[in-house]
């Protein structure tokens, strides 16, 4: 700006009439004295304005050169011949720039000299009367002189075709462009090289220091960042999370906006499509100054260098897998915020929310009100009073066709806090007949919607595969030769992607600097009325969130993990003993003990039996008994979380939690499977043993078989009675009455008891004659079944007859275990059965006592492992812990910790703002 305000075109104009002026003024007198005076104080006035100000700039020049700063401290942490290095070409850099007029000044004042010099040895010489002549030609040349040297400059080299004003404004304000082009240039590659060297000693003193870490302190911008992914998180009736400023980008569909985030940002992070809609979510990008240029997203550790092309096309996809991921229901877009951070060298500090762009028509494939969904969307984060609109306008179609200028101008109708930016400038000046038409957008004239600023970038040049480097070169190069910037339209401050990343930013940070205060002010009345509340309505209680509460039960499940292996041994085994008799009892009595009691022999009962246990034992008791020790385990588990919610003062709230836990952990639960293996050869050498030891373990048989027989006899005549139907006293008393079924069973089970009592043993199948005997005496009473009818009804009736008998049997044994010892067998008493029984009892026994072992030692400790897995899953789902713990003690307490942490941010925030101030 100082360039230009003094090699304007009137400044120009000024100086050279004050020139003229002067020259006429010294030639009006004619009179030799006065004039040979006025030519001796001229010559005065030229030497002592030439010396004067050929010293002065000198002089600044040096003191210029003087003010370099004293590097040599670098010495102590750079090696030698790398500050050398640096410092030469620094002051090699300084060495070529040179004041412009000093060589200039100095040719011309010899020439001035020696023509004051001619000019006096001519007067000596001349007559009074040759004095007009003379003083008109040398006044002539004289004028011609000190024109040349005032104006060569401007008008090019010596001989060249003279300049009129325009063509030498025109070449002035070139030469400006590219001096200021240069010496930014120079700027950008010191800031580097700066930048290069505090990293390298930073590096250096950490090796002095003997490789210490040292925590890196958490930027400004980081800092507020943090307070705003609170905010996204925090949900009230409130809706405070709309009031702390963050620059908002919107634009019509492929306006440029995602461009202009991406030259802001200084990397191509935001993936890319030919027309289509990218952006379908919105997207936080925390952009702060660091060492590397590097990204990463708010819930990821991992780090993208954004140097080097493989990771920033694993960026994009991974952005646009995050987008496509929130995107839900069929929609086309979502509201769900994608939080990242860029950090890099010469990046401005600020924190832009990039939207989906504004559309005027749902194509096919888009979700029915995409385009009031995003318009909605828009208006949500405009309507912040504190957000700063960045306004992106597609330079290269007709202004009337945006569609984002008339929302823009709706929320924001003032313009307090709307910045426009005008891309792909390129294409609009080549495009536009009309300066004046880009002259009013740039002053806000062409559209109703004001703002702050006015700026117009170039992001691109059509090709997606161009660099930030490559683009910004070309927009630097575009804007120096702009007609528009040329002819005055167009600003150097409106210029460039550089100055509206360093506009936005200033305008960001004083709008955060302007609200921080008062947003911290009301979450501490927040803050305070959610405590009062909490203190009124759960006076006794902790303020547990969903956190503290999933911890708690946490604590309290594993808790009662380990207390399963405090559980006594006689309460497990007997646990598993009755476990393992509910689950084999079936098998034993319908595979097993039936028919072998339907041999002729002991000795083919006893060849059955051998042979039907080593299967059981072979191929699928094993399997069994794991299930019931799991089943075992499980039932505990649960008795033990059962136990503690009986106890007084016990917090229901935690049930649901602990419920859904013990479920997950029995459906994970696996036994380990070495221990079935080792189970099977303890159960078949258990069943190989035939011989009962004492009196009372044959009486404990005795009993074990009785009790089973008891119980399947019961469990069959239960049977028997629903197919007879209600009593007489059932149908008086509460009015039942019989079904068809009922009376076809009822009439079938007579018949077949009458057939039985004809038999001399029993028969567990019928033949045909018997099949048809008892038909035919059905439909003498007018009842017609099928012989498979009559054989199902018949199973239940020998059955039943089966275990009467085998109870006469148990009666018959109970004192024959003397003539078991002696050997005698021929006693007329069947006791087979008993040593059956027997060694079915010592293998269950075995097999209980196995599995609790198995439990207590190594079960338990596997569970507790699984169900820390568990908990480590759920610790980490959200949705799941706000699905089993809520309430309204739980909601205030998980408002009330958000509003703390929020506050406790923001205080955080303005503590370091304020020291940043001082």
């Amino acid at each position: 700006m100082v360039y230009s305000k003094f090699l304007s075109k009137n400044h120009t104009r000024r100086l050279l009439m004050s020139k003229t002026v002067t020259y006429r003024q010294a030639v009006r007198s004619f009179g030799v004295l006065p004039f040979l005076g006025r030519i001796v104080k001229l010559r005065y006035l030229f030497l002592g304005s030439a010396v004067g100000g050929g010293v002065a700039i000198h002089n600044k020049y040096e003191n210029f050169r003087n003010n370099l700063p004293d590097l040599s401290w670098m010495k102590e942490y750079l090696p030698e011949d790398k500050y050398d290095q640096f410092y030469s070409k620094m002051r090699e850099t300084y060495n070529t720039i040179n004041a412009p007029q000093i060589g200039m000044i100095m040719n011309r004042f010899s020439d001035i000299r020696n023509m004051a010099a001619n000019y006096l040895e001519n007067l000596k010489s001349n007559t009074e009367e040759g004095l007009n002549n003379s003083l008109v030609d040398d006044s002539v040349q004289m004028k011609d002189g000190v024109k040349n040297t005032f104006l060569s400059q401007a008008n090019g080299p010596v001989g060249s075709k003279p300049m009129n004003d325009k063509e030498r404004l025109a070449r002035l304000q070139d030469e400006l462009m590219n001096i200021q082009l240069k010496y930014q240039k120079e700027l950008e590659k010191y800031e580097k090289e700066n930048k290069e060297l505090k990293k390298q000693l930073l590096l250096q003193k950490e090796k002095l220091r003997g490789g210490k870490i040292r925590k890196i302190k958490k930027s400004l911008i980081d800092m507020y960042s943090e307070v705003l992914d609170e905010l996204s998180e925090y949900d009230s009736a409130y809706n405070i999370q709309d009031h702390l400023p963050r620059v908002v980008v919107i634009g019509d569909q492929s306006a440029g906006k995602t461009s202009v985030l991406e030259m802001i940002a200084q990397a191509r992070i935001f993936p890319r499509g030919a027309g289509e809609m990218m952006t379908k979510s919105p997207v936080k990008v925390t952009l702060s100054e660091g060492p590397y240029h590097v990204a990463q997203f708010k819930d990821s550790k991992r780090e993208f260098d954004l140097t080097k092309e493989s990771e920033l096309v694993a960026l994009r996809n991974e952005i646009e897998l995050r987008m496509k991921n929130s995107v839900k229901n069929n929609q086309t877009i979502s509201n769900e915020v994608i939080s990242l951070s860029v950090k890099g060298p010469g990046l401005q500090r600020m924190v832009l929310v990039d939207l989906p762009g504004i559309i005027s028509t749902e194509t096919q494939g888009m979700a029915q009100h995409t385009k009031d969904s995003i318009a909605r969307l828009a208006k949500v984060y405009m309507s912040n009073p504190n957000a700063i609109i960045l306004c992106i306008q597609d330079g290269s179609i007709d202004a009337e066709r945006s569609n984002v200028t008339d929302l823009v101008s709706k929320m924001d109708p003032n313009g307090k806090r709307t910045i426009f930016v005008m891309t792909k400038f390129d294409m609009a000046e080549s495009n536009q007949f009309n300066p004046d038409r880009i002259k009013k957008i740039l002053e806000g004239k062409l559209f109703p919607m004001k703002a702050l600023g006015y700026f117009a970038v170039i992001t691109g040049r059509g090709n997606v595969n161009d660099s930030i480097e490559s683009i910004r070169d070309y927009e630097e190069e575009f804007f120096s030769k702009s007609r528009l910037f040329r002819e005055g339209i167009l600003l150097p401050n409106q210029m460039t992607t550089r100055n509206l990343s360093m506009a936005v930013s200033e305008c960001f940070w004083k709008m955060v600097k302007e609200s921080i205060e008062q947003q911290a002010d009301t979450f501490k009345a927040s803050r305070f009325n959610l405590e009062t509340e909490w203190k009124n309505t759960f006076p006794k209680l902790r303020e547990l969130d969903r956190d503290e509460l999933f911890e708690k039960a946490r604590g309290e499940i594993l808790d009662e993990v380990i207390n399963l292996a405090q559980i006594k041994a006689k309460e497990w085994e007997d646990l598993l003993n009755k476990l393992l008799l509910d689950q084999s009892s079936n098998y034993i009595i319908k595979n097993i003990y039936m028919p072998a009691a339907q041999t002729d022999s002991l000795g083919s009962f006893n060849t059955t039996v051998d042979i039907k246990l080593r299967h059981w034992a072979e191929k699928q008791l094993p399997q069994k008994c794991v299930e019931v020790g799991t089943l075992a385990l499980m039932q505990e588990f649960e008795k033990l979380i059962t136990k503690e919610q009986t106890k007084k003062n016990h917090d229901n709230l935690l049930d649901g939690l602990k419920e859904a836990i013990r479920e997950a952990a029995s459906q994970c639960h696996k036994w380990d499977t070495k221990a079935m293996d080792s189970l099977r050869v303890i159960q078949s050498n258990a069943l190989e043993d035939r011989s009962v030891p004492d009196k009372q373990s044959w009486e404990s048989a005795i009993v074990f078989m009785e009790g089973m027989i008891r119980e399947k006899l019961k469990e069959i005549q239960d049977q028997i009675k629903e197919f007879k139907g209600p009593s007489l006293k059932e149908r008086w008393l509460k009015w039942k009455n019989f079904t068809p079924d009922q009376i076809l069973r009822s009439a079938t089970i007579n018949e077949l008891e009458k057939l039985q009592k004809s038999f001399d043993r029993l028969k567990q199948h019928l033949d045909r004659d018997e099949l048809t005997a008892v038909k035919k005496n059905l439909q003498a009473q007018k009842i017609d079944v099928d012989e498979e009818f009559i054989n199902e009804t018949w199973s239940y009736v020998y059955k039943q007859n089966f275990m009467l008998k085998k109870l006469s049997v148990c009666a018959d044994c109970r004192n024959f275990f003397f003539y078991y010892q002696k050997g005698f067998t021929e006693q007329g008493v069947e006791c087979q059965d008993v040593i059956l029984f027997w060694r079915l009892k010592k293998m269950l026994n075995i097999t209980a006592n196995a599995l609790r072992q198995q439990i207590v030692n190594i079960e338990v400790r596997r569970m507790e492992r699984e169900i820390k897995e568990i908990l480590d899953d759920y610790a980490q789902d959200q949705q799941f812990k706000k699905q089993l713990l809520t309430g309204k003690r739980v909601e205030l307490a998980e408002e009330l910790k958000r509003v703390r942490q929020i506050q406790e941010k923001l205080e955080e925030f303005i503590h370091a703002l304020n020291n940043e101030k001082n």
